[in-house]
């Protein structure tokens, strides 16, 4: 199973600057519930926008650099390589950035979205989820409080099959 997993804007903006727009508490929590004990796949810049390596996850870093190494992480330099690193029955979580979302939302088979309800101004995007082939199957709604400054819903989108 190949998760994406990414929290965007109304205007599926993700980032700028390599910087998250918002910070949402609840959206962290659920984040680390969901890819504890699990590979995460992501890209170099996705990866030093961290302070350091997430805990309990195996970090799977695509980068054009050649000689790019990070001690107890896995580098290699495709979507497919990155793949082929994680366990055959392993779930395995795609967690950005906006290049790596591209590449991957034709194969994965589950997205987990947090939507912020709100528009941004950025510099990276999330791909559109064309609905013709993926199905909202959950949804949950937060109201903006005093650790969260927006409104969010947390969505998962099962492929629809024969949808390739």
């Amino acid at each position: 199973m190949i998760t994406l997993i990414a929290a965007i804007a109304e205007n599926n903006a993700l980032g700028k600057n390599n910087q998250l727009l918002w910070h949402l508490p609840d959206d962290f929590k659920r984040f680390k519930n969901i890819t504890s004990g699990h590979y995460i796949i992501m890209g170099r810049k996705t990866f030093e926008s961290f302070p350091k390596p997430l805990p309990n996850r195996t970090h799977v870093i695509i980068s054009r650099q050649k000689d790019y190494h990070v001690p107890d992480c896995i580098v290699v330099h495709s979507l497919e390589e990155a793949l082929k690193s994680c366990p055959k029955d392993e779930t395995v979580f795609i967690i950005g950035g906006g290049e790596i979302y591209n590449q991957s939302l034709a194969i994965v088979d589950k997205i987990d979205i947090t939507r912020v309800h709100h528009s941004f101004e950025a510099d990276t995007f999330f791909p559109e989820i064309d609905l013709t082939k993926w199905k909202l199957i959950s949804k949950e709604f937060h109201a903006k409080d005093e650790k969260h400054l927006y409104d969010f819903t947390f969505e998962t989108y099962a492929r629809i099959a024969n949808s390739n």
